[in-house]
């Protein structure tokens, strides 16, 4: 690789997007060099990673890939080059100890969590449109001495937002399938305690927002699940649904959105239900969730909605064992639809804007 000294971009015509690499042990770097090549036609892929690491990769995924290495600090001082579609950007972020395929080292914790602050950063200056997030290993970030919940949370913290909503989506269902929900990453013996009128409302308003803004849905409809078995069963199996849930949802009404609910999560995830639905929204991680990847396990994304910028995900992990058992094993599906589907809300945001 060499750093590439290119005229500073013009208004961009495809969305430029970050991609940190997430985990190098793991199937993270191959599916977003794999990803980033397959679309480069469309989307100004800027990769974010230790640049050696990465171009003796796309070296053996295919030759005729083209990395170009950039330095953190010119980025700083110059800004991203316009790269041709024939060239993919590299944000070098070394790493601290040398990669083995499938094996964890906690001493790469640290660069990680750097190429998440790459991103980050440059999507707050404008430099990226936004930004889309291999698998990474918590373990391993938590080994390193740093406190780490995961990718939303992180994200939350860094760009100041006090309250975001996670939402798993998929094209792979007719009509596509959205879940976000009201609770991320908790114990579920915390789950109740979590559940307030003000926090639902919020994650309400987060989401009707956003899928407006970001998905250009004028009147999102929004089916909303209960917390308990049977959605409470009148008040027996808990009163959540009727002091908490029911209430958020009047009141979001009463501002205009199109929410219903809450309907036990164990019937409403039928096609006469979703037909009519633009998103469902589940109290908790593992009750929305499973039916999601069921529907589209390696081909769906995670987004974190509220953000003041763009993110997108894989839905899966980072494949340890299929990158110790070497290159071309991995699918990079999830990787091809979070990339699509972060340059169509890029695309839905100027729109947007240049009708506002």
């Amino acid at each position: 690789m060499s750093e590439s000294s290119a005229v500073l971009l013009k208004p961009q015509r495809r969305p430029i997007l970050a991609v940190t690499c997430g985990e190098p042990a793991g199937i993270g770097p191959e599916v977003s060099i794999r990803a980033a090549w397959q679309l480069r036609d469309e989307i100004n892929s800027v990769l974010i990673g230790d640049a050696a690491f990465l171009a003796m990769i796309a070296a053996e995924i295919d030759p005729q890939i083209r990395l170009v290495a950039l330095s953190q600090q010119a980025l700083r001082n110059n800004g991203l080059p316009n790269f041709p579609p024939g060239q993919i950007a590299v944000i070098d972020c070394p790493l601290d100890a040398h990669v083995q395929p499938g094996l964890l080292n906690a001493r790469n914790g640290r660069a990680v969590l750097r190429t998440l602050d790459i991103a980050i950063n440059g999507a707050q200056q404008g430099i990226f449109d936004g930004m889309v997030t291999a698998p990474l290993q918590k373990s391993t970030i938590n080994d390193a001495g740093v406190p780490f919940t995961g990718h939303t949370e992180y994200l939350a913290e860094k760009s100041a937002t006090a309250q975001v909503v996670m939402m798993l989506a998929t094209d792979r269902t007719t009509p596509p399938l959205r879940v976000a929900l009201a609770t991320t990453h908790l114990a579920l013996k915390d789950v109740a305690a979590a559940l307030t009128f003000d926090s639902l409302s919020h994650t309400i308003d987060i989401l009707h927002a956003d899928l407006q803004k970001k998905f250009g849905l004028a009147q999102p409809r929004i089916l909303v699940t209960g917390l308990n078995p049977h959605a409470g069963e009148g008040g027996y199996l808990g009163r959540e649904e009727i002091d908490i849930i029911a209430p958020a949802l009047e009141a979001a009404k009463a501002r205009g959105i199109a929410v219903s609910g809450p309907y036990p999560a164990d019937t409403l995830f039928q096609q006469k239900y979703l037909a009519d639905a633009d998103c469902v929204l589940a109290m908790y991680h593992d009750q929305g969730l499973p039916v999601l990847k069921y529907a589209s396990f390696g081909h769906g994304i995670n987004i974190t909605l509220g953000l003041p910028f763009i993110r997108t995900s894989v839905d899966h992990g980072t494949a340890l064992d299929l990158a110790a058992a070497g290159l071309g094993r991995a699918d990079h599906g999830s990787m091809l639809a979070a990339l699509s589907v972060a340059a169509q809300m890029v695309r839905v945001g100027w729109a947007h804007r240049a009708h506002a």
